[in-house]
């Protein structure tokens, strides 16, 4: 106890006992929590490393006035649920990564962006989620959803590969007669129907079961996530077609949002776009690191050429956008001009690159 005593008296006389009290005592004056379901390991995905660094940024630039926490791996519920908490003003929780389908249950909207073969590269991805068209689009999840949208992570690393049990899908042709799990969206029914296969939705935790009894022939997911959950297990064979680009939205609640000083909003948004392009580079490695895998540990892979998937392409996207005008309800107009702004970013691309490095 003499000991306690003396340390306290030094501390007081130094003057540094009343600090270390207020330091301790003092309290962030604005919090932000931000839900994901991705697992919270900086090795092995593109986005929690993302918000690793936006939190580590996004508290410095603030002077420890905004503290960020992170709660990965389905801590606090499904997309839905956090969607929901968020969407409810962000008393308790003030952002959430959503996925497409959950995405789509709170901006219907959004639905147009499972249109098939939408992207033939990475950058053209990146490209058009980043730009100006896109933003413009998901503004209106803030009347919509009271969301207020900070970028587009690759879920997976964005571009998906069929795995199956029956054969090799070299040709569409292949795709004919195969049984499909496909996520609860009609959206991948309609295609699956389109290209010759049947297609079975099923929630994520009855897949690995549908594969083992042969309740389905096949699934389809991005590499990393067929090598992570070892699909190679229950199929033999793995074709990327990236016939499907899983995309993954950060919102934030725009009611907390708006609550925040103008210096740290400006923070929040600019330090967000920074995390989401750090994250882009890592997606592309794991998911190639992932293909890479897939070829040693399933009996066969196949990578599929550009010109069936274009075939493929011009097969499942009349059939979708059919589905998605008549039965869905999307107007046809917005559909076309999401089509053209994508196919305008990938030429933008083309030209520039060569304007710039090839000349």
């Amino acid at each position: 106890m003499k000991d306690r005593i003396g340390w306290k008296s030094l501390l007081m006389a130094g003057g540094l006992s009343l600090s270390l009290q207020s330091g301790l005592a003092q309290a962030a004056e604005y919090e932000m929590a931000i839900a994901t379901l991705i697992p919270e390991n900086i090795n092995n995905n593109s986005i929690y490393p993302a918000l690793v660094h936006f939190k580590n940024q996004v508290e410095t630039r603030t002077d420890g006035e905004l503290e960020v926490n992170i709660f990965g791996g389905g801590q606090l519920g499904s997309e839905v649920e956090t969607g929901s908490q968020v969407q409810s003003g962000g008393r308790a929780l003030q952002s959430t990564i959503l996925t497409s389908g959950a995405m789509s249950s709170f901006y219907p909207r959004y639905q147009v962006v499972t249109t098939p073969f939408m992207f033939d590269n990475w950058r053209q991805a990146w490209s058009f989620f980043d730009g100006k068209w896109f933003a413009d689009f998901m503004s209106g999840t803030i009347d919509d959803a009271d969301m207020r949208y900070l970028g587009t992570f690759d879920d997976g690393g964005g571009f998906v590969a069929f795995t199956n049990n029956k054969r090799l899908i070299k040709t569409v042709d292949d795709l004919k007669g195969l049984n499909i799990r496909v996520e609860e969206n009609p959206a991948h029914v309609a295609m699956m129907s389109a290209l010759g296969a049947s297609a079975t939705p099923l929630p994520w935790g009855e897949l690995i079961t549908a594969l083992e009894t042969g309740l389905a022939d096949g699934q389809f997911n991005a590499p990393v996530l067929n090598t992570t959950f070892n699909f190679n297990e229950v199929t033999d064979y793995t074709t990327l077609t990236g016939h499907v680009y899983n995309s993954a939205s950060w919102m934030v609640s725009e009611t907390w949002f708006q609550s925040l000083p103008d210096e740290y909003q400006r923070i929040v948004v600019q330090t967000a776009r920074e995390a989401i392009s750090m994250s882009h580079g890592a997606s592309g490695a794991f998911a190639t690191a992932s293909w890479q895998k897939s070829c040693e540990v399933f009996e066969e892979c196949y990578l599929m050429p550009t010109a069936e998937r274009q075939r493929m392409a011009d097969i499942a996207r009349p059939a979708w956008k059919k589905w998605i005008v008549n039965d869905f309800g999307i107007k046809e107009k917005l559909v076309d001009d999401l089509w053209a702004e994508v196919d305008r970013v990938g030429e933008d691309l083309k030209q520039q690159d060569f304007a710039r490095y090839g000349k």
